[in-house]
């Protein structure tokens, strides 16, 4: 076994566990834009190294060539999709949420927020409201 085996044996082991623990973010992270910041950052890594682990098993030939392209096309459209999916949640009123229950039981005030999540969780709850209160006078 040669040392360029081990390099690209080591890329796929290491792109293959980004890639699981992007799985395992995706199904533990409490919201919406925390999983998919997860599943976007490890999508691209992990995938990226075993690529790269793939072109070094393929060695100098058309395959590796190939490799090349989808390791193009996917770092430039895995952060895109990601960028675009978040940008339209954010469009359409889809707001990160706010654990602070999880700080209280740990003993915490939640960083000095009020029980109501501090003002700008509050305008963002009457942006929401007046939102959906537009939309309902609009269909009427």
């Amino acid at each position: 076994m040669s040392l360029w085996d081990i390099f690209s044996w080591v890329l796929l082991i290491t792109g293959s566990i980004f890639s699981m623990i992007g799985g395992i973010g995706i199904v533990r992270l409490p919201e919406f834009y925390s999983r998919m910041h997860g599943a976007g950052i490890t999508d691209t890594m992990g995938a990226g190294l075993i690529v790269a682990g793939l072109m070094c098993q393929s060695g100098l030939s058309l395959t590796t060539l190939k490799l090349v392209a989808i390791l193009f096309f996917l770092l430039i459209t895995s952060p895109s999709s990601c960028h675009a999916l978040a940008r339209s949640a954010m469009e359409h009123s889809f707001m990160p949420g706010v654990d602070l229950d999880s700080s209280r039981r740990a003993g915490r005030s939640g960083s000095g927020r009020s029980e109501s999540g501090g003002p700008a969780i509050a305008e963002q709850k009457d942006a929401i409201k007046s939102a959906s209160q537009e939309k309902g006078t609009e269909s009427a």
